[in-house]
């Protein structure tokens, strides 16, 4: 069976270099327009040039993502940024709208198509209508258990694949085709703009009691009866393989570098592990798992992928064990330098995340771009010299004590 792939989001160029540093096989980015995170960084032209030219020289892929559903009037725009992306050498074109996927193999025929999830291919039929305008990968939809894509990958052309999402944040709505946010704050979500109103906190009034509202479901962070759990299918990697899955999605353009490398890294461990030595990847889940709690992450499930998900609703807001206190930016003469982005304090013991594993960096001094030394760090984006031989370099991140989780 072929190596699965492991697909990681770039939002903007930072994410891009972590995503590649910390293991991925392929990155997913948008435009400037036609993608669905119109307020993730994104890459203009001059910084898609600069992103293949990274991605391909790591031996990835970039495939672009066009999966807006557009209008007539942007059709022509939406074929020619898709022939000059082509031109500059993507290497495939995430699709979801039907039309658009017609129109691009007719303009761009040399121009790989995958179709996005967004396109809710359910079954098999579906799915034809798709290979017999020359896709080559289906996205499938969310709501698919694993038997189901299994089914359904049998019935594809050999030479067609299947990508599904492993690990990230989930949509209430079919596939993520949700009106909420149009209806609410006239931001289209299946335009680039949703404002994510499930994630919101809600409240039950009785007609002729306004002004007694009733909370349907509370605990301390609040109530969340529309927000959906994550995902994280970390410890179903084997049952992912067996159904016929060759990439594995994990979502997050709107996350940050340092989600973006952590997540990767963890996969791209287990991964590993499984094409070597399936034991050894049991083993080493518990370890896995623990590492995922270290980052900023909502309650999570398994999806559809065994049946309803379990629990349906109700994920409350973001969790992590530990925070992301900095960035390395180098190493010299035993000094480590640092861009802050959370507080941390001598006697410390940070954790230097890297591609090769988690390194402890204990805080015992610490001096400041003046050359004056300092017992603590809180400003985001100053900078500051660890004393510390440890072997990390610049691009590794570095985390610390999470004081809030500690004092829940």
């Amino acid at each position: 069976m072929a190596r699965m792939e492991l697909l990681s989001p770039a939002g903007g160029m930072e994410q891009l270099e972590a995503a590649l540093r910390f293991g991925a096989d392929a990155v997913y980015g948008g435009l400037k327009r036609f993608g669905l995170r119109a307020s993730a960084g994104n890459f203009d032209w001059d910084e898609l040039e600069r992103a293949l030219r990274l991605t391909h020289e790591k031996g990835a892929r970039f495939y672009v993502t066009l999966n807006v559903l557009p209008y007539d009037d942007e059709l022509e725009a939406l074929a020619e940024s898709a022939e000059k992306a082509f031109k500059m050498g993507v290497d495939a074109a995430i699709v979801s709208d039907p039309g658009a996927v017609a129109l691009l193999r007719r303009r761009v025929p040399g121009l790989l198509v995958h179709v996005s999830t967004q396109a809710n291919v359910m079954n098999s039929e579906t799915a034809a209508i798709f290979t017999a305008l020359g896709v080559k990968r289906i996205v499938v939809s969310r709501e698919l258990s694993l038997e189901r894509v299994r089914r359904l990958k049998e019935k594809l052309p050999e030479d067609v694949e299947v990508e599904a999402f492993v690990h990230g944040a989930m949509c209430m709505a079919h596939s993520g085709r949700c009106m909420m946010s149009d209806h609410i704050m006239g931001r289209g979500g299946n335009r680039g703009a949703c404002a994510q109103p499930c994630r919101w906190e809600y409240i039950v009034t009785e007609v002729k009691r306004p002004n007694e509202p009733m909370p349907v479901l509370e605990n301390e962070e609040g109530t969340y009866i529309f927000s959906a759990y994550d995902l994280n299918m970390l410890s179903h990697l084997p049952e992912m393989r067996d159904a016929g899955i060759i990439s594995l999605k994990i979502e997050g353009r709107m996350k940050t570098a340092y989600y973006v490398a952590s997540v990767t890294r963890i996969y791209r461990e287990a991964l590993d592990l499984l094409e070597r030595d399936e034991d050894a990847y049991r083993a080493a889940l518990p370890r896995l798992e623990e590492e995922l709690l270290k980052v900023s992450h909502r309650a999570s499930n398994t999806g559809f992928y065994f049946g309803r998900p379990q629990p349906s609703s109700g994920a409350d807001g973001f969790h992590q064990t530990m925070e992301f206190s900095g960035k390395v930016l180098g190493c010299e003469n035993g000094m480590i330098a640092v861009e802050v982005r959370n507080r941390f304090e001598k006697g410390d013991v940070l954790e230097a995340v890297t591609p090769h594993g988690v390194i402890p960096i204990p805080v015992e001094k610490m001096i400041r771009e003046d050359g004056t030394e300092t017992d603590f760090v809180s400003i985001a984006g100053s900078r500051v010299f660890v004393a510390g031989d440890a072997p990390v370099e610049k691009g590794d991140y570095l985390r610390g004590i999470n004081r809030n989780h500690l004092r829940k």
